[in-house]
């Protein structure tokens, strides 16, 4: 008979460091963020948006850095993720670009640079197509533009990634294995080129078992699948093929386990007027953590020549 692992508290997720917690009404919502830097919305703000199977504790080596650029820094959780609010619907990305936009306002800013990673740079390539008013700039890291991450999964994914993502269309089988079983750690091995350490997979684990996480995750990657075949996919889809006003960063690993690197850069290259595509070598999928100072340096180099 096997053992349950046992439910976590949202808490677990509010790691101590040089930040601080705030949760921000938005959208309707509660949403949790580490915020860093200035009080004020004086200086310009960054928002880090996380990928799947991780939170904002993800982006922990270049918070510091960022805030003491003159930056004001907000890692965030998504809507079903981490601390923030964990509704039973609004798990594609349109929705989540109007999240992340509220949540900029409630920051008391008008606009802010958007820096995503994996299924979060889907959100951050959103942001310039989808909510232009409130965004500078976007950087996306694995992560290709959307216009051809919605073309299909075997364009984009690996072979191993496809199976992966494909299994979490399963009703109730994804989200007892991200609580109780192996697919977490399967996940993070096959994207990464060096191992994660062992404490950081452990509190993933934990934060997936905060009750409806996994839930709520794995309905994100639902929504990336099935709205291929309907009409809210076809609309997404059209919406982002628009040339981008804002400058973009596009960052890949040449070891990425999950994304296929050929080809990754082509959509973002057509469409954005000021486009910076770097290839991090040795790397896999989870650049902020596999690799943290080129990262770290990326953007704050890639930060300074913004207008």
């Amino acid at each position: 008979m096997s053992t349950r692992a046992p439910v976590a508290d949202y808490s677990s997720a509010l790691v101590a460091g040089p930040w601080r917690h705030e949760f921000v009404p938005a959208h309707g919502m509660r949403f949790h963020a580490a915020i860093a830097g200035p009080e004020r919305s004086s200086a310009p703000l960054v928002v880090l948006i996380h990928t799947f199977g991780q939170f904002w504790w993800a982006w922990r080596n270049q918070i510091p850095a960022l805030m003491a650029a003159g930056f004001r820094v907000a890692a965030i959780d998504l809507r079903g993720v981490g601390a923030s609010d964990k509704p039973p619907r609004g798990y594609d990305v349109p929705t989540r670009t109007r999240d992340v936009a509220a949540l900029i306002r409630s920051l008391g800013h008008d606009r802010a640079v958007i820096v995503g990673h994996g299924t979060g740079g889907e959100v951050a390539w959103s942001m310039a197509a989808l909510q232009p008013a409130v965004t500078r700039a976007v950087a996306a890291l694995s992560s290709p533009h959307p216009s051809r991450v919605h073309s299909g999964l075997s364009k984009r994914l690996t072979p191993a990634a496809s199976h992966l993502v494909a299994f979490a269309q399963v009703p109730f089988a994804p989200e007892r294995r991200l609580v109780d079983g192996d697919i977490l750690d399967r996940y993070f091995a096959l994207g990464a080129a060096s191992p994660l350490a062992d404490e950081a997979i452990d509190l993933y684990r934990t934060v997936m078992r905060i009750p409806f996480a996994a839930h709520t995750s794995v309905e994100a990657l639902r929504w990336s699948v099935r709205s291929l075949a309907r009409g809210d996919g076809r609309r997404y889809a059209a919406a982002v093929r628009r040339v981008l006003a804002v400058p973009a960063l596009q960052v890949h690993g040449a070891k990425d386990g999950i994304m296929r690197l050929a080809g990754a850069e082509a959509d973002g290259a057509a469409l954005a007027r000021d486009f910076r595509f770097e290839v991090i070598d040795r790397a896999g999928h989870f650049l902020p953590e596999e690799t943290p100072n080129q990262v770290t340096d990326l953007l704050l180099n890639w930060l300074a020549s913004l207008p």
